[in-house]
């Protein structure tokens, strides 16, 4: 994935090009977005593990490609100012790339160029973050009632692993597979799915 910070794991939407906010506009937006309860959560559970999650955590950058954001090992956060507009968006990028961080905060050993770890962290962030409710998928113009957030969830998955040089199609599709019953039940900070 190409954005301005290259970050290890992304967020993508499905963006018809530039429509966003300036950096400033999205940087008020994602001081906004610490007041929402699951993004607070997530930050004191990973100050609870050790982390620190200081004031240029989570910044606002303008991105290349037509992705959301992404979390970046030893920087951090970024959010794509420029394919942004509303609050609700920024939250959930927020919220989707805190669990990246809270992951790697966790792991300690986590290795982004391993297509299993990489995966296992993106089935994480969806199924924890919402990214893939009923709601939003209607927004994308996906309706199914059956197994819509698991194949959600699997789309996503593989559609951020094809950004990574180090998983091939395949080797990224035998990854989710071989992780996902662990990752998809394994919902640590929370009790449940929220």
């Amino acid at each position: 994935m190409e954005d301005a910070a290259s970050p290890n794991s992304g967020s993508d939407l499905n963006l018809g090009g530039n429509r966003g906010r300036s950096i400033e506009e999205c940087q008020d937006m994602i001081h906004r977005s610490f007041r929402n309860p699951i993004v607070k959560f997530l930050m004191e559970q990973m100050e609870k593990s050790g982390c620190r999650v200081g004031d240029n955590f989570v910044k606002a950058v303008k991105c290349t490609g037509p992705v959301a954001g992404g979390f970046t090992k030893g920087v951090g956060i970024t959010v794509c100012s420029n394919y942004l507009t509303i609050q609700d968006e920024v939250n959930q990028v927020v919220i989707h790339e805190l669990i990246h961080a809270y992951d790697e905060c966790r792991a300690k050993n986590l290795d982004w160029t391993n297509c299993a770890h990489h995966a296992c962290s993106e089935i994480r962030a969806g199924h924890l973050s919402g990214d893939c409710h009923f709601k939003r998928e209607l927004l994308r113009g996906v309706v199914k009632l059956r197994g819509q957030e698991q194949e959600c969830i699997k789309r996503r998955v593989l559609k951020s692993l094809r950004g990574n040089p180090y998983c091939s199609d395949v080797a990224a599709k035998d990854a989710m597979e071989a992780v996902w019953d662990t990752c998809y039940n394994d919902t640590k900070p929370f009790d449940r799915a929220p």
